[in-house]
């Protein structure tokens, strides 16, 4: 009598082949998916290609996010995941990120984890030493008042608001990002010309503060600038000195305790004329004069320790 071909559970034919009685697989990988994608044209290796090689997903696109650390952060952000790409390599990862989804009420759909081969995801892979497992993630949809109020519940905090305007850099963006969270910032605003902070890049820089903070992407500074004038908050501009030497404050005499939004330019070319006519005062860092300025990651981070410093004295 001939031997009959294994089936799923749906009766299709899984395509391996007569089914070996010897070997039960666990019940964690009957659950899931278990086709192993090996074609570089396949739609999801496309998506996730262009995910975290890219400079950051469009307004409808989901977040590409690499490593087993990230994607937790994700999950337990509350993220929904559209799918979950593991290689060989990244088995050993997977089953504490299905449990990190378990806790959550977005969870990971198990027909949503992909497999592949380790040659297929370092195809697709945004870092040199590839861990095995990359997430696409959606969008949060934050808002004005919610980098105002800073993430979870209402807080009773005076709004701190780390504003980049031409940080080019995804490194600089992606550590200003980590160090507002670090120092108790409510929100971040990479304004217009500002690299993307949930690109790939950034993201990794932050160690998934990008992923927690609240974060606005893309608004034009006059926008922006009006915004916080008509919610009261206090416009600091940060540079190595003011265009209007009277109005120079340093940031130990300014006070950041008030309700604050912290303007940082690009090393290179600074803030912009319409952000230092709109400020109320202008923090320079006192240093060194033989250096000419900070990376703008350090200047932000120095000015957040300080605004962090101040609020916890008050």
């Amino acid at each position: 009598m001939a031997e009959r071909e294994a089936t799923d559970e749906h009766g299709r034919s899984s395509g391996e082949g007569p089914r070996r009685p010897h070997h039960t697989p666990p019940a964690r990988e009957r659950d899931i998916h278990s086709d192993v994608i090996t074609s570089r044209d396949n739609k999801w290796l496309k998506k996730f290609r262009a995910a975290l090689r890219g400079t950051g997903p469009a307004h409808d696109e989901p977040i590409g996010v690499e490593g087993p650390k990230l994607i937790e952060d994700a999950v337990r952000c509350g993220l929904e995941t559209e799918a979950l790409l593991v290689s060989d390599a990244g088995e050993g990862h997977l089953e504490q990120i299905l449990r990190a989804a378990t806790q959550t009420e977005a969870g990971i759909p198990r027909s949503r984890v992909l497999r592949t081969t380790d040659k297929m995801f370092a195809s697709v892979a945004g870092t040199e030493t590839p861990q095995g497992v990359a997430a696409l993630v959606h969008q949060h949809a934050w808002g004005f008042e919610d980098v105002l109020r800073g993430p979870g519940p209402m807080r009773e905090v005076a709004p701190l608001v780390m504003v980049m305007v031409g940080v080019q850099d995804p490194g600089n963006v992606g550590t200003i990002i980590r160090s507002a969270e670090a120092f108790g910032a409510t929100g971040v605003v990479a304004a217009r010309g500002t690299a993307d902070p949930w690109s790939p890049k950034a993201l990794r820089a932050s160690a998934g503060s990008a992923l927690r903070l609240p974060v606005l992407r893309g608004m034009a500074v006059p926008v922006l600038l009006a915004q916080l004038k008509m919610a009261r908050v206090k416009i600091f501009a940060a540079g190595a000195r003011s265009l209007d030497a009277a109005s120079d404050v340093n940031e130990l005499s300014a006070d950041l305790r008030e309700p604050a939004a912290i303007f940082i330019g690009s090393e290179g070319a600074g803030l912009p004329p319409e952000v230092l006519h709109a400020a109320d005062a202008t923090i320079s860092i006192p240093m060194s004069e033989a250096v000419e300025s900070l990376n703008a990651g350090v200047a932000a981070s120095v000015v957040l320790f300080e605004a962090a410093r101040q609020r916890k004295a008050k």
